[in-house]
C-alpha cells in the first residue's frame, strides 16, 4: 500500500510508516498526477480534496489530521466510497490557550484586570467550550452564541448574535459555512459591525472569511488579534499592521494538537485496515516537565511560549506560509508546573 502525506504531519513516518510505503510533499503541492498510485491520502489544511483532486485515483481512505473541514468535498468522498476520517477537536485546547494568552498579554498592555470584564464567545464547539470554562476560572463572565446548540438545547444557555457582539471582548470559534440554516461567511460584516464598540477586542482564530475584513479594516476597535485570514498566505497587509497580534494561522500549532491530529487519524487507518493499535504511538509525545517561576498570569504564559514571536515573524507578509510550516516547537499548559494553577 502506498500513502501519501502532506509532509507538515507530525510524525508521519513514526505513525504511518507500518501500513505500507510513505510518500510526502508540501500540501499545496499535492495534485491528481502525484496521487495516480496511491492508495491512501492524509493531509493538513492546504490540499483542497475535491473531485479534481481524486477522480482517475486509487485512493481508499483520505485522512484530514486538522480540525477544519471546509477543503474536503465531504460529498464527493461519500458518492465514490472513499472512507473519510477528520481530526475535528484535535487542536481545541491549543486555540483555548492561544486567546486566553492573547486576553492575558491585553490586560497587562492595556492596564484592564480580566476578572469582571466580558467575553462574547460565537461558537461554542470543542474550542469555544474550552475557552469559556477558562475565561470563566479567570473571573471573566461569558455570553454565548451558537444557533445549532441552541437549537438542539434550548436558549437558556445563549444569546442573540447581537447581544454577544456588545461584549467586552468578542471571539470567533464557528466553522466557515456558505450556505443552510446557519452560515457563517461573513457573520460580522456590513449588516452588524456597528454594534462592535469602539473600545472592544475582537479575536478571530476561528477561519478566514467569518469576519469581512473589509469592513474590518475600516472600523475603530480597541485591538484585534488575528490567527486566521482570508486568501491565506497573501494576507490583509492593513489589517496585519494594524493588528495588536496578527498570526499566520498557527493558534492550533501546539506539539500537543498535532500530534492529535495524526493520531486521530492512525486510529480511524487502524480501524479502516482491521490493524490493531500500537501502544507505542500514544506515547511518542511525553516531554520533560518544566517549572516557570513567574509570579503573574501575563508573565507565566509568555515564558511557556510568547506568541508575540509569531506576530513578529510574519512582518514580512512572505513569511507566512514557510512560517507555519517551519513553527517552533510549542507544548501545552498540561507539561508546565508554575507558581499557581493554570486554567486547563
Amino acid at each position: 500500500m502506498k500513502l501519501m502525506i502532506d509532509d507538515a504531519v507530525w510524525g508521519f513516518s513514526e505513525i504511518f510508516s507500518e501500513f505500507g510505503e510513505v510518500i510526502t510533499l508540501p500540501g499545496r503541492q499535492i495534485n491528481h498526477k502525484s496521487l495516480l498510485d496511491c492508495d491512501v491520502l492524509i493531509v493538513r489544511s492546504r490540499t483542497k480534496v475535491n473531485e479534481e483532486l481524486l477522480k482517475g485515483t486509487k485512493i481508499q481512505f483520505v485522512g484530514s489530521t486538522v480540525a477544519g473541514l471546509d477543503h474536503i468535498d465531504e460529498a464527493y468522498l461519500r458518492e465514490n466510497n472513499i472512507t473519510f476520517a477528520s481530526a475535528q477537536g484535535c487542536n481545541a485546547n491549543a486555540v483555548a490557550e492561544y486567546i486566553i494568552s492573547a486576553i492575558a498579554n491585553l490586560s497587562n498592555d492595556f492596564n484592564f484586570k480580566l476578572s469582571g470584564k466580558t467575553l462574547g464567545i460565537i461558537g461554542v464547539g470543542n474550542v469555544g467550550s474550552r475557552l469559556d470554562f477558562k475565561a470563566k476560572q479567570l473571573g471573566m463572565n461569558t455570553i454565548l452564541n451558537d444557533p445549532p446548540r441552541e437549537a438542539n438545547e434550548g436558549s437558556d444557555n445563549f444569546a442573540p448574535l447581537d447581544k454577544v457582539l456588545t461584549a467586552d471582548i468578542v471571539s470567533f470559534h464557528t466553522p466557515l459555512i456558505f450556505s443552510g440554516a446557519h452560515p457563517t461567511y461573513n457573520l460580522l460584516g456590513s449588516h452588524n459591525f456597528n454594534i462592535i464598540k469602539e473600545d472592544a477586542i475582537v479575536i478571530n482564530a476561528a477561519r478566514g472569511g467569518i469576519i469581512d475584513e473589509t469592513i474590518w479594516q475600516n472600523t475603530a476597535t480597541k485591538a484585534n488579534v488575528i490567527d486566521c485570514w482570508e486568501n491565506e498566505p497573501n494576507i490583509n497587509s492593513t489589517l496585519q499592521k494594524s493588528a495588536y497580534w496578527s498570526t499566520p494561522h498557527i493558534a492550533g500549532h501546539s506539539i500537543d494538537a498535532k500530534f492529535m491530529g495524526s493520531f486521530m487519524i492512525y486510529k480511524e487507518l487502524c480501524k479502516f485496515k482491521q490493524k490493531p493499535i500500537k501502544n507505542r504511538i500514544e506515547k511518542l509525545i511525553n516531554p520533560e516537565s518544566r517549572t516557570i517561576e513567574k509570579n503573574t498570569l501575563h508573565e507565566t504564559l509568555n515564558s511557556i511560549y510568547p506568541f508575540i514571536d509569531d506576530h513578529l515573524a510574519i512582518k514580512d507578509i512572505l513569511k507566512f506560509e514557510d512560517y507555519r510550516r517551519n513553527y517552533p516547537d510549542r507544548f501545552e499548559w498540561r507539561h508546565f508546573k508554575t507558581r499557581f494553577d493554570i486554567v486547563n
